[in-house]
């Protein structure tokens, strides 16, 4: 009798670990495809959970720079302006973490189209328009 619970407790985490699918991500060949202004609407810790807004404005620039413009939304300090390193590798955007650091996050595209992007990064969704 235990080795038949002990059989499909195994089996069902089996089946439970395969069931799972692996995020649909587009690979970025380069770029151009990123390359301009988006606004940040929002973030999510998923996508289908509450989306908290945003008011920030990514410029990925040609030359491997993203600038970053956020305001706060209590209007307690003024327009933050930082920019950061970034590059296209294995299809995802590595971006630097902070300026100033070497060190790096991955962000992969899930969802794509001529005016809107769903990054995918470590611990974030984040929703953006053109």
């Amino acid at each position: 009798m235990k080795k038949t619970i002990k059989f499909l407790l195994l089996a069902t985490a089996f089946f439970a670990f395969s069931a799972y699918a692996k995020e649909k991500t587009i690979p970025l060949d380069d770029n151009s495809s990123i390359l301009g202004k988006w606004k940040l609407t929002a973030e999510a810790a998923a996508k289908h959970k509450t989306k908290t807004p945003l008011s920030i404005t990514w410029d990925f620039k040609k030359d491997g720079v993203l600038n970053t413009i956020a305001t706060d939304a209590r209007n307690r300090t003024g327009a933050m302006n930082i920019n950061v390193k970034y590059s296209i590798e294995d299809g995802a955007i590595k971006k630097q973490f902070k300026p100033g650091i070497e060190k790096y996050e991955t962000c992969r595209v899930t969802d794509k189209t001529e005016k809107t992007m769903i990054l995918h990064c470590k611990f974030l969704y984040y929703f953006m328009e053109r």
